[in-house]
This record gives C-alpha cells, sequence and structure tokens, in this order.
C-alpha cells in the first residue's frame, strides 16, 4: 500500500497542501513548529480516526476557520481509494469514500493502514495503562473494521452506565422494595447486559490479537537488544478468560459481584477499560525497570511486530517515522533502516538533515518553511 495523495484544507498550519507521493521514501525536512508531522499526522488521522499527538480534534482545525479536510488517497494492489474527512471541532466529523456520503467516519477504517513510529511511543512503556489497550484497539481497528463499531459501542454503554452510578447513586442503594430503587437498578441491569455484550467482544478480540503479536514482540525485541533480557508480554483482565466461550456470562456475573461497590464509588470497575497490557522484561515489569536504551527498544519492538503483522495479512501498511532517527543509537537506527528499506512506502520527518541515517536509501525530499501572514504563521513546502 501507498499513498498517492494528500489534498488539506485549513489542516492545523496548512490552508491548503497538495502533495502526489510515490512509493519508496518520502523525507519532510523542517525545524521543530514549522509543520512536517502535520503532514504525516494527516496520513494517520485517515488511518485511525486519532491523531498520535492530540486525543481531540480541536487542535487539528486551523485557527480562525470552522472545519478542516483532510482527503488521501491510497493505492492498494493496484486499487486506488480516496477517503475524505471533514473535521468539526464542535459537531459530528463527516466522511467520504469517493463521493459517496459514509454514515460514520468508522467506515472509511481499512482504506489506509499505517504504522508510525515517533517520541510519543515512550508513553507505550512508561505511560498509564489507557495508551496500552490504545495500542491493541488500534491494530484491531485497522485489520477488522467491524471491531472498531463495537469498541465504540461498548464506550457508549460504559459513559451511561457511569452516569447512572454517578447520577443515581442515592436512588440505587434504596434497592427494590423501593419504586424508584426497583426502577433504577433495573435500568442498571439493561446497562450490565450490553456492557458485557459487547465488553466480552472487546476483549476476546484483544486475546486472540495478543496470540498473533506476542510473539513478533519477542522477535523484535531480541533482533534490537540481543543483549538485553528477554520480553514477555500478558493480558490481565478484570474478569477470568480462561474460557472464551462463557466470557459474556463471567463478566455478567462479575458486574453483579461487583455491584455494590461500584454504586458505592459511583464508577464501572469491571470490563476492558479496566484490562492492562502487561509489559515484562525478565521478571520486572519494563514500566519503572527498563534502563532509557531498553524503553526505547521495547518501544520500537511494539511498533515492528504491529508492521509484520499487518504484512502479514498480506499488503504492507504505510511506515511512517516521525523524527525518530535523532532519539535513537546507531543500532537502532539501523534497524529502522532496514525496515525502510523493505517497505513500500515511508514518510520520514526530520528536524534537519543531520539527523537522517547516512545509510538511507535515495528519497524524496522536501523542506518544509513558515511564513507569516495577516491570519497567522502558515506553513510552505518545497521539493528540494
Amino acid at each position: 500500500m501507498y499513498v498517492a495523495d494528500i489534498d488539506l484544507r485549513d489542516f492545523r498550519s496548512w490552508p491548503s497542501l497538495k502533495l502526489e507521493l510515490t512509493p519508496g521514501i518520502t523525507i519532510f525536512v523542517g525545524s521543530n513548529g514549522f509543520g512536517k508531522t502535520n503532514i504525516v499526522e494527516s496520513v494517520g488521522y485517515v488511518a485511525h480516526l486519532g491523531s498520535h499527538r492530540v486525543s481531540h480534534d480541536a487542535p487539528l482545525v486551523r485557527e480562525g476557520t470552522d472545519n478542516a479536510r483532510v482527503s488521501v488517497t491510497a493505492v492498494n494492489q493496484g486499487r486506488a481509494l480516496t477517503a475524505h474527512l471533514l473535521l468539526k471541532p464542535h459537531a459530528a466529523n463527516q466522511a467520504q469514500l469517493h463521493r459517496t456520503r459514509l454514515k460514520s467516519p468508522r467506515e472509511l477504517l481499512g482504506v489506509v493502514r499505517t504504522v508510525l513510529f515517533s517520541p510519543e511511543d515512550l508513553a507505550l512503556i512508561r505511560g498509564e495503562p489507557a495508551q496500552r489497550r490504545a495500542y491493541l484497539d488500534g491494530i484491531i481497528a485497522s485489520r477488522t473494521p467491524r471491531l472498531a463499531g463495537v469498541k465504540a459501542d461498548y464506550d457508549k454503554v460504559l459513559k451511561q452506565r457511569n452516569a447512572l452510578l454517578k447520577n443515581a447513586s442515592h436512588v440505587l442503594r434504596r434497592g427494590y422494595n423501593d419504586s424508584e430503587g426497583a426502577s433504577a437498578l433495573s435500568t442498571l441491569d439493561v446497562w450490565d447486559a450490553q456492557l458485557a455484550g459487547l465488553g466480552a467482544q472487546v476483549i476476546t478480540a484483544r486475546l486472540d490479537l495478543l496470540t498473533e503479536l506476542a510473539p513478533l514482540i519477542s522477535q523484535a525485541y531480541a533482533g534490537l537488544a540481543p543483549e538485553s533480557r528477554p520480553v514477555n508480554v500478558n493480558y490481565r483482565a478484570t474478569v477470568d478468560t480462561s474460557d472464551p466461550e462463557v466470557l459474556e456470562a463471567t463478566m455478567l456475573a462479575e458486574l453483579a459481584n461487583k455491584r455494590q461497590r461500584e454504586i458505592e464509588r459511583g464508577m464501572t470497575l469491571v470490563g476492558p477499560h479496566r484490562d492492562e497490557l502487561e509489559l515484562g522484561l525478565g521478571s520486572q515489569p519494563a514500566k519503572g525497570f527498563a534502563s532509557h536504551g531498553e524503553t526505547w527498544s521495547y518501544a520500537i519492538a511494539l511498533r515492528l511486530a504491529e508492521f509484520n503483522l499487518l504484512r502479514q495479512d498480506g499488503t504492507d501498511p504505510v511506515l511512517i517515522l516521525d523524527d525518530v532517527f535523532s532519539e535513537l543509537d546507531a543500532a537502532r537506527r539501523k534497524k529502522l533502516v532496514e525496515l525502510a528499506k523493505s517497505a513500500e512506502q515511508v514518510l520520514i520527518t526530520a528536524a534537519v538533515d543531520e539527523d537522517l541515517p547516512e545509510n538511507l536509501p535515495a528519497a524524496a525530499r522536501y523542506r518544509v518553511t513558515v511564513k507569516d501572514t495577516d491570519e497567522g504563521r502558515i506553513s510552505e513546502i518545497s521539493h528540494v
């Protein structure tokens, strides 16, 4: 797979940008804050319906404008598809495939597949469990877009259930003998059933993914840091996952067991939103015990495993290396260059040319600069 065209309007620092790309390596060089990462961020947004830099869409829309448009044409095994996204900070985003309006942006998942390496990846090791869950869920959505809808539905039910637990706690405590209490508890029963059904699907998808992903992570890490301790990964759930056939019933039973505690705390304590992807290094957790070099190797291993898994599905994802070479030592640089040489398309950003490894193959190069205008600072691009 490769991206053939990028067309932006009012996306971050770009009032407009039209780029035609080819397979192989493309490099964007520009000082920090000039807008080079915004280009690859737009491609990643179409692929994952989210940014690797911010958690909501408002910063993606250029200041002083109402919305932003991102259009990306991807070619996969000779077939070209163009995805359009209209980003609205205060309303629902709109999506089109070619000229066909889609019911939901989620229908674009799979049109563009990317694997992104960035300095933010250190948070996969050092950060909170939510970031590791998002890592798994992002891969699942890329491979099986339908399951992205399941996860979105789960999140909606979870939000409604938490609102009930928080706002009606005093009523729920009255029990079934009180008319208002019985009504509230009946509503909670409905949310329990939906949460268990959707949650079981999310957990099953994560467990199935990890079965494929774990050996690829171990293999990638051993290649990056052969002298280090071996890595191990484990999925720790809030419910017993030993029998996947009864996972929904198991989750429903656990919700019943924790109900009183949940009512007291005003939040849902059971489900995939509380699960953890445990990353081990030898006999210790990587978080808090890995050195800086080991942390980088682990983060890169997670992305290498993701890339290799998607490649096994039959097509190379677009590989994005966002300002990572300056952070890496010679051995890790070499590993990424080897991957870049084999990938169908690679998009690379760097602050200065000196950050790029000398053994990178020939590449198309662009220089990103800025210009101050009456409407503020905007980005510009030129072919080198």
